[in-house]
């Protein structure tokens, strides 16, 4: 979809928004019945969180799938049953996107800097962090909805640019 024509899906939407808790939300219904949910800093004007929502086949409504932002905590406003938990240690992916760049964000790495390599597929439009280790070949992260929504977004190993913390909060 070009950026044409995303703004003019944007802009036919029906439109919700709210002030609460230093978040502006703004819930966007689209025609077609997709639905959209951003969540903004109220001072700074970041996206904090974006999630969709599509009606199933039979018109129920699925659950919530986070584009931009962290997962919620369990326990926080989380219901449903949980019998199988992932293990804390294991790494997670994030999303963060700014006015000037895409971010992708991953915690919990369990090996040092020297481990990982970062390189851009282009053909399949996708960012792939490697690492040395024998154990683990490497993730694929996908660009962002957004980028393929938009026409002209290309990754180049140029415009790449990491950054390696080590032990950094949650």
């Amino acid at each position: 979809m070009a950026v044409t024509g995303w703004m003019e899906s944007l802009r036919t939407a029906q439109k919700t928004a709210l002030l609460q808790d230093g978040r502006r939300k703004v819930h966007y219904l689209f025609p077609d019945g997709k639905e959209m949910a951003e969540e903004y800093d109220e001072k700074t004007s970041e996206l904090l969180v974006r999630k969709w929502r599509v009606k199933s086949a039979v018109g129920a409504m699925g659950q919530w799938q986070l584009e931009v932002g962290e997962p919620a905590p369990l326990g926080a406003g989380n219901l449903e049953p949980e019998l199988i938990k992932e293990s804390n240690a294991n790494p997670i992916f994030m999303r963060k996107d700014t006015k000037m760049s895409f971010q992708w964000r991953i915690r919990n790495l369990p090996y040092p800097k020297d481990v990982y390599s970062v390189c851009v597929d282009q053909k399949e439009r996708c960012i792939i962090v490697r690492t040395t280790n024998k154990k683990r070949t490497g993730w694929r992260l996908l660009w962002t909805p957004l980028a393929m929504r938009c026409a002209g977004v290309h990754g180049t190993p140029s415009e790449i640019d990491t950054s390696y913390l080590w032990m950094t909060p949650c």
